[in-house]
């Protein structure tokens, strides 16, 4: 039966399932209850089995069914069709006729009972008893369904209830319905006129939605916008039920909007949310008050190696070890403190589905509560892993280039500064050009170890930095720089975000360089271009295909030179997020660019 037969009044058909084994007598009874009454519609089946798979293709109003049947009896059929439809009529029509049989039906609760006997006059009544049940289902039902639509109707917070009279076509509204609407003293106005209180795109799909509730009899649902003259536009969950009359007419819609607006903004607001959540690199998570996963996004679910509902509902022991779950507990406590921190972040080892350990950073705060309520803790891990096998890396590599620092300090240095004494000894006895030429030597040899002391001690790494005037820094520079006939040109009022020390270096390297390569009365400039600075000389320049090997360590194209000098300046260069390049100068020299430079005049 559909929905609209079980609500509508006389003169709807009544749907009849009656149960016997013994075909003959169930075609006879067919035969008498639609000639009593032609709304009955019956339907016949032989076993309680065959009865219960009836029950969903038909949906009767009423079951009348025999005692004694194989398989099933009629009290079993009657307790099983109970569970399932506890409201449906059913009548015990039987030829057993003890007063036991009776009593078991009256106490487990059978709608009638009736006993089988010869005549018409048994069908009579047995119609009759039906038309009972059928009836007092159907105003119970009826009953609940006003009862709905009461609490529809009713006001609460947002909710306007409202009442469409089909008739005069005018739309009755609740006081929360008045105040939706911007209309508080105005309690009834027409069909026309609330329509246009919505969205013009929305109106046809009401005026639709109204139609076929008062064709159909069926309760539909929808949300529409909804435009008061005096308000912002509003979102409208509207639930609309059909009244009806005595005569299965609908002449009387009740509904009742709710306003979610807010909730519709909050839902987006976190929809996005999620979007930006998933979209992170980080893995995220949420535990509840008790400590268990409640969210976790795909880079987690990534990360670790376990599906989603494997997660969901464990708690953190399942990915990390005792150690990190104490800390992770131990910070948690500093988070919860009165005059603790409002997030935390700490180092914790994560064991991936796979047995591989992952290093994460693991960023903590707890979720937003009220009193002493604690709620749970939008926390984030970040892999490290590589991170930290590349500091361990460079650990390794700076405890040897120290090592080695340390090898070139002493053994060298000192045998050195003793062949440079016992030179000067030697000078001072005879002159002689071989020994000078032992201490150019000499001198380069310990040119070579500052060099490569700078490149061992300091490499890549940059310290604090500082807004440097490249102008009076490059002037600083030249004071210490060989250039007796050499001329420095600074044209350029540029500060540059640096650690001035490392800075320093670099443009000493490059203003030696200049003058040691460019000839002994060359011009060196020091000017700014679009995104940095260069160094430039009017010397004798550089072949192009030399260009890539300039900043090779070693290489060096003067006879006195360490060939270190560029090879640091790249150091620097790279160690602040620059980039180096040489070209050829417009004054015919060579032109070292710095690129990439954070600058301001």
């Amino acid at each position: 039966m559909s929905e609209t037969n079980v609500l509508t009044e006389t003169g709807a058909p009544i749907e009849v399932l009656h149960v016997d084994d013994e075909p003959d007598f169930a075609t006879l009874t067919v035969t008498f209850l639609e000639r009593e009454d032609d709304r009955f519609v019956v339907e016949t089946a032989t076993t309680a089995d065959d009865g219960l798979a009836k029950i969903d293709v038909c949906q009767p109003d009423c079951i009348i069914s025999d005692y004694n049947m194989p398989g099933m009896n009629g009290l079993d059929f009657f307790e099983t069709v109970r569970e399932r439809y506890p409201d449906l009529p059913f009548i015990l029509f039987t030829g057993k006729g003890s007063e036991a049989v009776a009593s078991d039906a009256i106490s487990a609760g059978v709608t009638d009972y009736l006993q089988k006997q010869s005549g018409p006059e048994q069908y009579e009544l047995l119609a009759n008893r039906i038309r009972n049940a059928v009836r007092a289902r159907r105003e119970a039902q009826r009953a609940e369904r006003q009862e709905q639509l009461m609490r529809l109707t009713e006001f609460a917070g947002d909710t306007g209830g409202w009442e469409l009279d089909r008739e005069s076509g005018t739309v009755l509204l609740t006081a929360g319905a008045r105040r939706i609407v911007g209309r508080p003293e105005q309690t009834e106005i027409s069909l026309e006129e609330a329509i246009c209180l919505f969205h013009p795109d929305d109106r046809e799909d009401i005026q639709q939605t109204l139609t076929r509730v008062f064709e159909t009899g069926e309760e539909l649902q929808d949300t529409w916008r909804l435009q008061p003259g005096d308000g912002e536009e509003r979102l409208i969950d509207m639930t609309i039920t059909p009244v009806v009359q005595s005569g299965g007419e609908v002449t009387k819609l009740r509904g009742s909007g709710h306003d979610i607006t807010d909730r519709k903004e909050r839902q987006q607001e976190l929809e996005t949310y999620e979007t930006i959540i998933q979209a992170l690199t980080d893995a995220v998570y949420v535990l509840d008050e008790e400590g268990q996963f409640t969210y976790v996004n795909d880079k987690l679910v990534e990360l670790v190696g376990y599906d989603r509902e494997t997660i969901l509902g464990s708690p953190p022991s399942l990915i990390k070890d005792e150690a990190a779950v104490e800390r992770a507990e131990h910070h948690l406590g500093r988070l919860l403190s009165s005059d603790g921190p409002e997030t935390a972040t700490f180092e914790v080892t994560l064991q991936a589905r796979d047995g591989n350990p992952i290093t994460c950073d693991d960023h903590m705060g707890v979720l937003p509560y009220e009193g002493d309520q604690f709620d749970g803790s939008v926390g984030t891990l970040r892999d490290i892993t590589e991170r930290k096998e590349r500091v361990r890396e460079l650990e390794r590599q700076n405890a040897r280039l120290e090592e080695f620092a340390s090898i070139v300090s002493h053994d060298l240095q000192n045998p050195l500064t003793t062949a440079q004494s016992r030179l000067e000894l030697a000078q001072a006895d005879c002159g002689s050009l071989h020994l000078d030429n032992v201490s150019n030597a000499i001198d380069r040899c310990q040119a070579l170890v500052e060099d490569l002391l700078t490149l061992a001690r300091s490499g890549d790494a940059v310290g604090t930095r500082e807004p440097v005037a490249l102008s009076e820094l490059a002037q600083e520079c030249w004071q210490t720089t060989p250039s007796a006939d050499a001329t420095l040109a600074v044209e350029t009022d540029l500060t540059i975000s640096a650690d001035r020390s490392r800075l320093q270096q670099l443009l000493e390297n490059l203003l030696r360089n200049a003058v040691k390569h460019g000839g002994r009365e060359v011009t060196v400039t020091v000017d700014e271009r679009v995104d940095g600075f260069y160094v430039a000389d009017d010397g004798t320049g550089i072949p192009d295909k030399k260009h890539d090997e300039l900043f090779q360590a070693g290489y060096s194209t003067a006879d006195d030179g360490t060939g270190f000098g560029l090879a640091i300046v790249k150091e620097i260069a790279e160690a602040h997020g620059w980039e180096i390049r040489v070209v050829n100068s417009e004054m015919g020299g060579a032109r070292f660019e710095i690129i990439g430079v954070d600058t301001t005049h």
